[in-house]
């Protein structure tokens, strides 16, 4: 048997690219279930930055083609057998391949897909070797001492764009981990949480009421975007939340718009409305790279 990993990610290809082979939960079970069906081990790995199916396989060229098949929508892939595979995995669940070294989501998702993975004998110990390690860095590393993550690095983002963000108005789009995450990065920087918009509306109330903010459904966006500052939008929908059509010209008064999410919530073509400030997932890097030089140096620690 034989351990192989596809996959794309952050370092790879950009998010107009890893977007369409981006899975939700429910997608990336599926997934592994289908790649397992004659008798292999498989567990789908998709986040926002990165999308990597990891197999045990008695035929590792059959069962890299079959992974690679599944992720045909981009050419852009690595793959990796054996003991490559692993030191990856561990890698990945320690957050030292992360956009934000050390950041703290990728241990969840890591153990998640491995929860809703069809797994046998060598990724039931792979996985659960790997997240031992990751919480063993975090423990013994300074690496998450002072916690950062994507949404954080969009709030310094938002504080560099606007300086003082006491007078800025909130608008999230989404109402999970992402959503939340950056609603505590932008409050503690001073802006105000406005509004929380969500498919299910009783998912916007809940975090609304956190925040002190009001809880829309996504129909009521067009008017909200008109009077908010800020936007953070981090759904899993499968297509565009924000259109052109609904973002009006912001003349004096900037619109920035920060899309965590993969696939995209917000169309592109929204960046040409005049006033309007458009920054995706991969636009961040750049804050991240200049802010976090620290933390990159105790990534080379945990390396080693």
């Amino acid at each position: 048997m034989s351990l192989v990993l596809v996959g794309t990610s952050h370092r790879l290809a950009p998010v107009e690219v890893r977007e369409r082979v981006a899975f939700d939960r429910e997608g990336s079970r599926e997934l592994a279930r289908r790649l397992a069906e004659d008798g292999a081990e498989v567990v789908c790995l998709s986040t926002c930055n990165r999308t990597e199916v990891y197999a045990v396989h008695p035929d590792p060229e059959a069962a890299v083609a079959l992974a690679a098949d599944a992720l045909s929508a981009t050419p852009d892939l690595y793959r990796l057998r054996d003991e490559s595979v692993a030191l990856h995995l561990f890698r990945v669940a320690a957050g030292l391949d992360s956009l934000v070294p050390g950041e703290g989501e990728i241990l969840g998702q890591v153990r998640t897909s491995y929860e809703d993975g069809a797994t046998g004998p060598v990724l039931d110990r792979l996985f659960r070797q790997a997240l031992h390690a990751g919480k063993k860095v975090r423990a013994e590393t300074a690496i998450a001492e002072s916690p950062s993550s994507v949404p954080s690095a969009a709030a310094a983002l938002a504080q560099q764009v606007f300086g003082d963000l006491g007078a800025c108005r909130v608008l999230l789009i989404g109402a999970g981990g992402v959503s939340e995450l950056a609603a505590r990065n932008l409050a503690s920087r001073g802006a105000t949480i406005g509004w929380v918009a969500n498919r299910t509306l009783e998912r916007a109330q809940e975090l609304a009421g956190r925040h002190g903010a009001e809880a829309l459904a996504l129909a009521d966006l067009p008017a909200r975007l008109a009077e908010a500052d800020i936007v953070v939008s981090s759904t899993t929908a499968p297509g565009f939340v924000v259109t052109p059509g609904q973002v009006s010209a912001r003349k004096g008064r900037p619109l920035f718009m920060i899309d965590l999410a993969v696939p995209r919530d917000v169309d592109p073509a929204v960046a040409e409305t005049e006033g309007v400030y458009l920054y995706d997932i991969d636009d961040l890097e750049a804050v991240v790279t200049e802010s976090l030089s620290g933390r990159r140096r105790e990534a080379e620690r945990a390396e080693s």
